[in-house]
């Protein structure tokens, strides 16, 4: 029986350097992202020029050259490097008479098949919509511009169309905002409910397919193995999964915390997507550490970083307690894992005991700090043991004559319903 799957279409990386320091990296990546869209890459044209040919990016004569091998090589699409303007995609398609699709339409795209909550979907929505608003042009359209007579103008049907065009596009934008604010209100009301119970906050963040969504099931299966349910999607992929999960983690002392997984970043992320996922990230804006998961085994982790530390900013997100945690050791030849440097772990989120020690690192940045206060309970006041055994790290705990002696390591928020059975020194 033949097979009718269909067939990735074919495409060929470009790209224009412009002297960036990091182009090499750039150009491996979008090949990374063309294969997470289903798209096969079948070859390679690099330019290296100071900046970018105003009217079709590449020169003339790097054009004809894409032309050539697109030809040579079958190719459907011209993937290219950055985010062209609207003039620069349609010349270059008159030029070579085959699809262009920037960097930009593609990470669009995979964020648009990814998206799985309405909120994310609302998110990729908006971002499409800006994307397309300034690409809109009068060729576009099936009526035809018009010039009026007696030596005057008119607009013709063309530029009201146009116009037209852009006006349904800014309603749609305005409407898609209006309903991603009732979601943003929503879960905004649960961050303040959460706030009210002195829960800390870990997030998870870091460059697409770094491991976060690995290490958190990882985590979760530590320390919560009968919970199956509580695992996030995971895959070796680019952009795996867009939506925030937050789970309540319960360390073997007792001590409480959320932790939250957030969406991947990646170099030259749409500013439109940045500011569109704003709301996703408010988990990290309001946590009280951040653990920064770095794929260690790539060769471009130190740029990697570096994105995601510059994302982190631009979106507000600084003076933030912060775990660096270079993931995937075992696939770097020659590294000892887990190593802990102070606040730098070197681990796997594969192996058990690096697991075990990215949870202790968690555990003394959140709790390391809380006193240790000494307790005496009389018998009669049960529920101020149970309290205590619920809620916090219990160090000592003895029976005495007038009462049980409990030494504990706790957030002073939770003082409240035990602080007059604290044992005064003289």
């Amino acid at each position: 029986m033949k097979d009718t799957t269909p067939q990735p279409k074919r495409v060929l990386v470009t790209g224009v350097s412009k002297r960036q320091d990091n182009f090499d990296y750039t150009m491996i990546e979008l090949g990374e992202l063309a294969k997470a869209n289903n798209l096969n890459v079948v070859g390679e044209v690099r330019q290296n020029v100071d900046q970018a040919n105003h009217a079709t990016y590449f020169g003339k004569g790097k054009v004809q050259e894409i032309k050539e091998q697109a030809i040579a090589d079958d190719v459907d699409i011209i993937l290219i490097n950055d985010e062209l303007s609207p003039s620069q995609i349609r010349n270059l398609e008159k030029e070579l008479g085959i699809s262009i699709l920037d960097r930009t339409q593609l990470i669009l795209e995979i964020f648009a098949n990814r998206a799985q909550t309405k909120e994310a979907q609302l998110q990729v929505a908006i971002a499409e919509a800006k994307y397309q608003l300034p690409r809109l042009h009068p060729s576009d359209n099936k009526l035809d511009q018009q010039n009026g007579g007696g030596g005057g103008t008119n607009r013709g049907t063309g530029e009201t169309q146009l116009e037209l065009d852009r006006r349904l596009i800014d309603k749609r934008i305005t409407k898609l905002k209006g309903e991603l604010a009732k979601i943003d209100q929503q879960q905004a009301t649960q961050r303040q409910q959460r706030d009210k119970n002195p829960v800390p906050v870990v997030a998870l963040v870091g460059y697409t397919n770094a491991g976060k969504s690995t290490t958190m099931n990882r985590i979760l299966q530590r320390l919560s193995p009968d919970t199956p349910e509580k695992q996030v999607f995971e895959k070796n992929m680019l952009f795996a999964t867009l939506d925030t999960s937050v789970r309540e983690i319960t360390l073997p002392n007792q001590q409480k915390f959320l932790l939250s997984d957030t969406v991947g970043f990646v170099s030259k992320l749409p500013h439109h997507l940045v500011q569109a996922f704003k709301a996703t990230l408010a988990e990290a804006a309001g946590a009280d550490l951040l653990i920064h998961v770095v794929d260690y085994s790539d060769p471009n982790y130190l740029n990697m970083m570096q994105t995601t530390q510059e994302t982190l900013e631009s979106l507000g997100i600084k003076d933030i307690p912060m775990i660096e945690a270079y993931n995937k050791a075992d696939l770097k030849p020659d590294t000892r894992y887990p190593e802990i440097d102070g606040t730098q772990l070197v681990f796997s989120a594969r192996d058990e005991v690096s697991i075990d020690a990215l949870i202790d690192l968690i555990d003394k940045q959140l709790f390391g700090q809380y006193p240790i206060i000494d307790f005496l309970i009389p018998y009669t006041e049960g529920q101020a043991v149970t309290y205590l055994s619920d809620h916090v790290n219990i160090l000592e705990q003895s029976y005495e004559e007038d009462g049980t002696h409990i030494k504990a390591q706790i957030n002073p928020d939770l003082l409240g319903p035990v602080q007059k059975y604290m044992m005064t020194t003289d």
